[in-house]
């Protein structure tokens, strides 16, 4: 993969089996490149054994977007983490990692002047590590993008939901209340995401332990502990057509039943940062609460939108049964 010298941001682009969405995604980054011609796009395909390189390749040439977009192949799916980082680890192991690099997903669609938003704040503050964008719906509706670290207590008012219980732990809700202006925030989500090269060279790549889910939450906190801070920058708009890459929690459709992987992301998130009992009062914690909620559910006629099969689904993926990382 050849690279150029003196790359100020390279954008990095996962495609697993999603190869239209990737190719909108391109085009809505087209205009913005013109505006910063020293910004590269690497487009992983995470080994989708479908047609996507062909249709991602034919793309790149009937654009003519070949100077600034590379499309390369893993070997293998191995998730988010893994995807970002086959086109990361190249770009540390050679002279020419770039300032910036800005995660992004592939069912997203770059509003206009959202890089350069992104950009001109981190150059404007030099001591963030992370800033991510403010996502929205096609309809310009902000979607929550900034985001607490999960605890014990966001894990009791999960579970919970009683609203007076909520306003308590009001602190150490996961999802505040979207903003209208430039904030300091715990972690911002990795559909765009981006990070500042001396992050990568304080705390290393993406955690591949996590397929899918709280990577980017992870990552966030290992910056924070080597004292990088995380901004959510509103002027920086995203449209993020929630779920189509992952296929969960699509917007107006019924939930899905929830994968492994989203358990045992959530499960290695607590155990690494936090412990085993820690960790073990979470997951009793969250369990014991959700009950009472379904309980309360049932005896007010409330409506249901959770997972299909989510308690037990949480229970048999708890670290009772997989008490190591």
């Amino acid at each position: 993969m050849a690279l150029e010298i003196n790359i100020s941001t390279s954008i990095v682009i996962v495609n697993y089996r999603t190869p239209q969405l990737t190719i909108d995604c391109l085009d809505s980054l087209s205009s913005e490149i013109k505006d910063l011609p020293s910004t590269k796009v690497l487009v992983v395909d995470n080994n989708s054994s479908d047609d996507s390189i062909s249709l991602i390749q034919n793309a790149i040439a009937s654009n003519h977007w070949q100077e600034w977009v590379s499309l390369i192949s893993s070997p293998i799916n191995g998730g988010f983490s893994y995807g970002n980082n086959f086109a990361i680890r190249p770009l540390m192991e050679s002279d020419n990692l770039p300032e910036y690099i800005l995660l992004l997903n592939p069912d997203t669609i770059v509003r206009k002047g959202a890089l350069n938003a992104l950009i001109e704040f981190m150059n404007d503050n030099p001591t963030v590590g992370i800033a991510g964008s403010r996502l929205e719906n096609l309809d310009t509706t902000p979607q929550q993008s900034a985001f607490r670290f999960r605890t014990i207590l966001s894990e009791l008012d999960s579970g919970l939901r009683l609203g007076i219980v909520s306003k308590i732990l009001n602190k150490w809700t996961v999802a505040p209340a979207v903003s209208d202006n430039n904030c300091s925030t715990d972690w911002v989500a990795g559909a765009s995401m981006i990070i500042r090269r001396e992050v990568f060279k304080d705390i290393g790549l993406l955690d591949e332990g996590y397929f899918m889910y709280c990577e980017e939450m992870d990552f966030c906190l290992q910056a924070k502990k080597a004292g990088w801070s995380c901004w959510y920058v509103p002027k920086s708009r995203v449209v993020h057509l929630v779920g189509q890459s992952s296929g969960i929690d699509q917007d107006n459709k019924k939930p899905k039943r929830l994968p492994k992987y989203w358990f045992d992301s959530r499960r290695r998130y607590f155990l690494k940062n936090y412990g085993w009992f820690y960790t073990a009062m979470t997951d009793s914690i969250w369990a014991f609460t959700y009950i009472l909620w379904r309980i309360r559910q049932f005896i007010q006629q409330k409506p249901n939108h959770d997972p299909p099969y989510l308690l037990i689904d949480f229970w048999i993926n708890t670290v009772f049964c997989y008490p190591f990382l």
